[in-house]
């Protein structure tokens, strides 16, 4: 990274997913230098998490203003948005004036239908100024790249990714006697659990499921909290419980904000062996067939595939798993996309791992 100063904006800290997925995640993969702005630190910026500390979004606002009197960096990376309040317009500026610029997403912003302040602030309301400001702007999946497509030239597609050495891998693929359903996701996301939640309680009663709900959120679940335990999401601590899982859940509502998602879950699920079900909603449909998963479309449809998947044969559990660990290896890991991430950014390429030989010393000599 000498003389290759890469700049990298975004609204998260460490424990907002996005944030950790797109771009830390890489830099740490990678081993890349980078020179990381956040926003306050925080899982998100939402009204609420603003109005806990106003001081730290003062010091915010005014270090973003800072930025656009600083040196241009050779690299800029924003993911996102840089904060709350800026409109695209930091963003842009900080692309344009940097020798290159590159803005990333993973949702359907340009999408984003809600109303009262997200229509005034937040990352949609600055999403077309950004990506128009973008030398490259790198989509998370098809969907959101033809979005993109239509207000810049030059966009390309890489997908969410995971490390499969980052995940313990499923080993015993016999359903005990209370199978355990698993869901992975965020306080944001809870609600898509209510769009399943009648097909749960029948497999419950049906079989004595009970469901595991890793994530950093506390709603209530409604009749779901009689076969519910609650984890709260702690990385690596808690990445253990999918390989200790039966059954990776993925709902989604077929709404133009979930077609835009990237089934990060199904790659967790599959990253760890977990056969899973999910909704075949946007690249789901696709990640769910590279995976060997199940897809489910409605009450029925759900009941039928959890009962399904957790009556299969040990065997075919377990062929299953292991296809969708080759899988997520092959297409959706950062080894797999390392070499495009590089070019997006405009890096050189990561040097090839030495052969045998090479480590050993001349060819032909065998270490002892």
């Amino acid at each position: 990274m000498t003389g290759r100063r890469l700049v990298v904006g975004t609204s998260y800290g460490p424990a907002g997913a996005s944030t950790r997925v797109r771009v830390l995640d890489w830099l740490r993969f990678l081993d890349l230098d980078a020179e990381v702005h956040d926003y306050l630190g925080a899982a998100n910026v939402r009204p609420g998490t603003l109005l806990r500390d106003p001081l730290a979004v003062l010091r915010a606002e005014r270090h973003l203003r800072s930025l656009r009197s600083a040196a241009p960096p050779d690299r800029v990376l924003i993911s996102r948005s840089m904060g709350p309040f800026t409109r695209g317009r930091i963003e842009a500026g900080l692309m344009q004036r940097a020798g290159w610029g590159v803005y990333d997403f993973d949702d359907a912003l340009h999408d984003d239908r809600r109303g009262g302040v997200h229509r005034v602030f937040g990352e949609a309301a600055g999403w077309s100024t950004a990506v128009r400001g973008a030398d490259l702007v790198v989509a998370g999946n098809d969907l959101l790249a033809e979005a993109a497509s239509r207000l810049n030239p030059n966009v390309t597609v890489i997908p969410s990714c995971v490390d499969p050495d980052d995940y313990p891998v499923k080993e015993d693929y016999a359903v005990g006697e209370v199978p355990r359903l698993l869901w992975l996701g965020s306080p944001s996301t809870e609600p898509y659990l209510d769009e399943v939640a009648p097909a749960l309680l029948q497999v419950h009663r049906a079989t004595g499921a009970r469901l595991t709900v890793i994530s950093a959120g506390s709603r209530p679940l409604g009749e779901l909290e009689a076969m519910t335990d609650r984890v709260t999401w702690d990385g690596p601590r808690t990445d253990r419980l999918i390989a200790a899982a039966d059954c990776g859940l993925m709902p989604l509502p077929d709404t133009a904000w979930s077609r835009g998602k990237c089934a990060y879950k199904l790659l967790q699920y599959g990253a760890a062996g977990l056969p899973s079900v999910a909704s075949p909603v946007g690249v789901n449909a696709r990640v769910l067939e590279q995976l060997h998963g199940l897809p489910a479309t409605d009450t029925g449809s759900w009941v039928d595939a959890v009962l399904a998947l957790l009556s299969e044969p040990e065997a075919a559990r377990r062929a299953r798993g292991d296809a969708a660990r080759r899988a997520v290896a092959e297409h959706y890991s950062f080894a797999a996309w390392q070499d495009d991430f590089l070019r997006a950014l405009h890096l050189p390429a990561a040097p090839e791992p030495p052969r045998p030989t090479d480590r050993a010393g001349a060819a032909g000599e065998v270490e002892p």
